[in-house]
């Protein structure tokens, strides 16, 4: 099993990267909380990575931090969260405001995420919420976690129906125009303006 990779990264998506090591490239998949603490292109990176085995595929789901694979590895253990979702979960929200959902019981929070029921929801609070103590201890509050803005209202803007990069281009552009660490509604009226243009 694949536990960790560091090597040159030679491209990146907000789905994905491509890292060199050894001259073999090795795609890996990411949340979006990883994508946006990635450096350039051609940089020196090293992940954190789970590997998921399939009879017809060897799947890679890469983090800058222990903590969110630890968060993936408790999201893949519910019952009807496969590793998609859980990455998709990771996208969705910062991981420190997943893990205080989850100790708070905030299933109308957890709901909102895209790809999220009220079912799921109530999944994930009742089956994890005593497995993700050891995580909370370990987590940053959620007002500390960076890019937190940019991550909700990409989020935001793929649940209105727009495709992931689209959304991220339209919210680097509206943060360019903003000064200073803009609010959640801020950027998202920014961004909905940089779409519109388009």
């Amino acid at each position: 099993m694949i536990a960790f990779i560091s090597g040159s990264l030679l491209s990146k998506t907000t789905e994905s990267v491509v890292i060199d090591t050894g001259g073999v490239g090795y795609e890996v998949f990411i949340p979006l909380s990883t994508y946006y603490k990635l450096p350039h292109e051609n940089a020196r990176i090293s992940l954190i990575v789970h590997t998921q085995v399939k009879e017809d595929a060897i799947t890679l789901y890469g983090f800058l931090t222990h903590e969110e694979k630890a968060l993936f590895k408790l999201l893949i253990s519910v019952s009807g969260v496969g590793p998609r979702l859980a990455r998709n979960i990771l996208s969705g929200i910062a991981a420190s405001e997943l893990v205080s959902c989850i100790t708070r019981q905030d299933q109308a929070r957890l709901s909102a995420i895209p790809g999220i029921g009220g079912k799921t929801a109530e999944r994930l609070i009742v089956e994890l919420k005593d497995k993700i103590r050891n995580i909370a201890q370990s987590m940053p509050q959620p007002h500390e976690e960076p890019d937190k803005s940019s991550i909700d209202v990409v989020s935001a803007l793929t649940n209105l129906g727009y495709k992931t990069q689209q959304a991220e281009h339209a919210v680097k552009a509206a943060k360019s125009r903003l000064s200073g660490g803009a609010a959640f509604e801020e950027l998202l009226k920014e961004s909905l303006k940089m779409l519109s243009k388009k």
